[in-house]
């Protein structure tokens, strides 16, 4: 099999520095006046400010096969985003070499390689002619390109007037649908809707079918366990893992996820999507009395307590929490916009509460990803895997019956009794409906 990327020793440093820039002409001059005399004091000795550096890629190699499709994970600031760039020959490595075979396709940034002026079809021909595509090519996928980004109405409209979603689909399309021997993704599809994001993944699936490369950096485990069939992590810019999704993720979000046995402070931790600062603050598991926890039995009670800041009014909030395996497999989402009453307009701080009654889980750890959005500002803040949470098995029926792996994840209360006649079984239905036992 032919290598489609080869990375060689790959670093790159970056210098840090100390010197305090001046706020004004009049503070600018006596700091010069005043170096000058220190330099002087000291003999003509110069101190530009303490410099410093750091390597935001350290001796880093691999080998990606053409076809795969490799995730690359880590925490922010591991060096993902420094990788793709090298890779993309948007920045030059300061030590090592990176082997592309055939045409590069790339979407790292939000609107990158668009100018803002160009309306969006100017734009499309624009980012072919850079890949290297004729004329003629370009008119024949160019209606294809638009379709896929759901931007006909405004595809000659200067893209500055573009929302982040609508640069996004159709930076996305142009990258796809050029036919790029290999296709380098970073984590800007999280800023597209849902359905969006499933679409950008199928289309992903599909180039990695037709026998071209992928590199995708993602904080969703269940995508990157989706699409990928190799993952690598990165951990301050060293590579530190290479293998399957199954031998990886797990080992991975066990490591970045916050073991949940209080209230979990959220204003720091590194966002998956966000078009503002930290709307969700603090984040607290609570068991059936109120009492902070991380560790629940079968079928019990769960409550998610979410502390709420947001910069300005929500008028129609929608609050997510979704529970997934240590592998990234996601079982099950629970959402305010799945009850008939909702949220309520939210203006200000405030604590939102959303009660489990049955937790249908079996042994094991998971965890847990949240989002807000609004139905009228789109996605606003979403952490992915930020707390997990145990399930011990405490034998609720009584039985002394054990619980084994093979039964599966999800629990499911049942109640087994003979029913000869089929009227029996229609009138416990009924009573079921009717709220009896």
């Amino acid at each position: 099999m032919t290598a489609a990327v080869t990375a060689k020793g790959l670093s790159k440093q970056y210098a840090l520095t100390t010197r305090q820039s001046h706020d004004t002409l009049r503070d600018t001059i006596t700091g010069v006046a005043q170096s000058g005399l220190s330099r002087l004091r000291r003999g003509g000795r110069g101190d530009g400010g303490a410099e410093s550096s750091f390597w935001a890629l350290d001796d880093i190699s691999f080998t990606i096969q053409t076809g795969e499709v490799v995730g690359i994970v880590g925490r922010n600031g591991a060096g993902k985003s420094t990788l793709l760039k090298v890779l993309s020959r948007i920045t030059s490595p300061t030590r090592g070499e990176a082997l592309i075979r055939g045409r590069l396709g790339s979407l790292l940034e939000v609107g990158a390689g668009f100018h803002p002026e160009l309306s969006g079809r100017e734009n499309v021909y624009l980012n072919g002619a850079i890949l290297g595509m004729k004329r003629t090519e370009m008119n024949q996928k160019f209606d294809a390109i638009v379709e896929f980004a759901e931007v006909e109405r405004f595809i000659d409209t200067p893209v500055k007037r573009y929302s982040s979603g609508m640069y996004v689909r159709l930076a996305f399309a142009v990258a796809a649908h050029l036919e790029p021997d290999v296709l380098v993704v970073d984590e800007v599809l999280a800023v597209g809707d849902q359905a969006f994001q499933q679409k950008c993944l199928g289309r992903m699936e599909d180039v990695s079918v037709d026998g071209r490369t992928v590199l995708f950096v993602s904080h969703s485990m269940s995508a990157i366990e989706q699409l990928c069939s190799r993952v690598i992590v990165l951990q301050q810019g060293c590579l530190v893992a290479d293998g399957t999704p199954q031998d990886i993720i797990a080992g991975y979000l066990s490591q970045v996820s916050h073991t949940s046995v209080g209230p979990v402070d959220l204003t720091d931790v590194p966002r998956s999507n966000a078009k503002t600062k930290p709307i969700i603050h603090e984040l607290t598991l609570r068991d059936g009395l109120g009492e902070p926890c991380g560790t629940f039995g079968t079928e019990e009670p769960m409550v998610i307590d979410f502390l709420l800041r947001p910069p300005f009014t929500l008028r129609e909030p929608r609050l997510a929490a979704a529970v997934e395996e240590t592998t990234g497999r996601r079982l099950t989402t629970v959402a305010s916009y799945f009850t008939l009453d909702g949220l309520d307009e939210i203006d200000g701080p405030c604590r939102i509460r959303c009660t489990i009654p049955r937790l249908p889980l079996g042994p094991g750890r998971y965890l847990i990803s949240i989002s807000l959005f609004d139905k009228y500002l789109g996605t606003l803040d979403a952490l992915d895997n930020i707390v997990s949470f145990d399930v011990e098995w405490r034998n609720g029926y009584g039985t002394g019956e054990a619980w084994y792996p093979f039964y599966g994840p999800v629990m499911t209360s049942s109640r087994w009794q003979r029913a000869d006649g089929e009227d029996v079984l229609v009138l416990d239905l009924e009573r079921e409906r009717a709220g009896g036992r």
